[in-house]
């Protein structure tokens, strides 16, 4: 479909509801027809992204963290303080890093999580549903966190 219905409203002469009923009419059809079936929605998944992120936050990075300082090493192949830095500067180099709230005003992923699904694709190799289990973060997220991450990182290294 070329136009959409508002616009096509936009662009019609006269006032009368029957003139809108057409176009509706006609838009729906148009839309239809273009591939068979009616326009498909995304399926919205509710994934507890705060929780996720406290769950995080109690398992390596709190005073008294769940897993002692070798699972960290084991989990993200580095040491704590070396991922801190590193999650530092990409933060400071990309505002994508950076926590903010999404369109329906509820919090986005944090850079924590975003960086540790960047890291661990990297490290270990797996795909975006193996992140997902732990993180609760989307494929398209995920994807394009690491993209993000990387240039961030050979941007502030080179």
């Amino acid at each position: 479909m070329d136009r959409s219905l508002v616009h096509k409203m936009f662009l019609i002469e006269s006032d009368s509801d029957e003139e809108l009923e057409k176009i509706a009419k006609l838009a729906m059809e148009e839309e239809i027809s273009s591939n068979g079936r009616s326009k498909q929605h995304r399926k919205f998944i509710w994934r507890d992204r705060l929780q996720a992120h406290k769950d995080i936050l109690s398992d390596y990075f709190a005073k008294e963290p769940l897993y002692p300082h070798k699972y960290f090493w084991r989990r993200f192949r580095m040491s704590h303080p070396l991922f801190q830095r590193i999650q530092c500067a990409v933060e400071s180099h990309d505002t994508y890093f950076v926590q903010n709230r999404d369109g329906s005003r509820r919090l986005g992923c944090s850079s924590l999580q975003k960086i540790t699904t960047a890291i661990r694709m990297l490290a270990y190799g797996v795909t975006t549903d193996f992140v997902d289990q732990y993180l609760k973060i989307g494929e398209t997220t995920i994807i394009e966190s690491l993209k993000r991450f990387v240039k961030a990182v050979i941007s502030v290294l080179f």
